[in-house]
């Protein structure tokens, strides 16, 4: 985990502990975080300008969109996809936290994880070791949950009547009528945007979390989560606002050829690829249009990543605790 020292005496955790550790962590912070997943998705997919000045545009902001989404579908409405964006945290938070991979520029006995680091010479406090240990694991783990991100989104982007009743149907619908690569859209974006995103967030939060030990020293005999909390929500905010745009793009891909789901909510744009989607968000949206839902997904980042290791922190203390 972040923090993991393997020199330090005392019970350790086990690889399977580990990684439940992480996928609770991941299915708690879920739950939480669904409705504001919800927004960003609808926002990211609006063509039209997030703002009250356009009368074209369903949404233009947070607290109107809730509402809009509430009167037209209902409470159950903020948690559509939940199923399958559970199941991609679990995936992801299991794979993220075991992943070993050789690196030429790293010793082949290194496990590299979401939040641990196993046996390796490297200082497992170090900022820089943790940004490629964060992003070669996110990385593997993305390629993995990728057709669960893409089920998500098309849940989520849908209105009412629904066109997937559930996700068997969702499944099964897909394959039929656009092929299994379909659940690959978005595919490209992801992977530039992946590593980039998890290593900054673990490079980010190491520092962070040294930080603030440096300006609020705790008893060392504490656990340190109210520390692990507001490092990990600052560490998210900033990074996701760095890569932010590619998110977008991944979201505009991923409801190609599910366009009449998406009429009920404005204008509808299909995109040839990943560069014709830059290029046609640009030329039709403006510089604005790379970062529409970027307040409810600072908002999203701040909750998941502070409750995500505030969660796992406090699950893997827990089960160290029981030993």
């Amino acid at each position: 985990m972040v923090g993991y020292d393997p020199r330090a005496e005392g019970p350790v955790l086990s690889t399977t502990e580990i990684a439940a550790a992480g996928s609770v962590a991941g299915m708690v912070t879920r739950a939480i975080i669904s409705p504001l997943d919800l927004i960003k998705i609808r926002f990211q997919l609006q063509i039209e300008q997030l703002s009250v000045q356009n009368p074209r545009a369903k949404y233009h902001g947070i607290w109107q969109g809730c509402r809009c989404i509430l009167t037209e579908e209902g409470l159950p409405a903020f948690w559509k996809g939940h199923l399958p964006a559970q199941l991609l945290s679990v995936t992801f938070g299991a794979v993220q936290v075991r992943s070993p991979i050789a690196s030429p520029t790293l010793p082949s006995s290194c496990c590299l994880s979401h939040l641990e680091l196993c046996s390796t010479p490297y200082d497992s406090r170090n900022a820089a070791v943790h940004f490629v240990c964060g992003g070669l694991a996110a990385c593997t783990a993305s390629v993995a949950c990728q057709p669960l991100d893409t089920l998500r989104t098309r849940f989520a982007a849908q209105g009412e009547p629904k066109v997937y009743q559930n996700l068997r149907h969702a499944v099964a619908t897909m394959y039929r009528t656009e092929g299994p690569l379909t659940f690959y859209r978005g595919l490209i974006p992801t992977a530039i945007a992946v590593f980039p995103y998890a290593g900054l967030q673990f490079f980010f939060y190491n520092i962070f979390k040294q930080v603030y030990m440096w300006a609020i020293p705790a008893d060392p005999d504490t656990k340190g989560n109210v520390r692990n909390l507001v490092s990990g929500s600052c560490a998210g905010v900033l990074s996701k606002t760095i890569t932010y745009p590619f998110d977008l793009f991944k979201k505009r891909l991923q409801v190609g050829g599910f366009e009449q789901a998406r009429t009920p909510f404005g204008q509808v744009r299909s995109y040839q690829g990943f560069l014709d989607c830059i290029v046609k968000i640009g030329q039709d949206e403006g510089a604005r249009g790379y970062f529409k839902g970027l307040s409810p997904s600072l908002l999203k980042a701040a909750v998941s990543t502070g409750f995500i290791f505030f969660c796992y922190e406090f699950f893997c203390n827990t089960l160290l605790s029981l030993k």
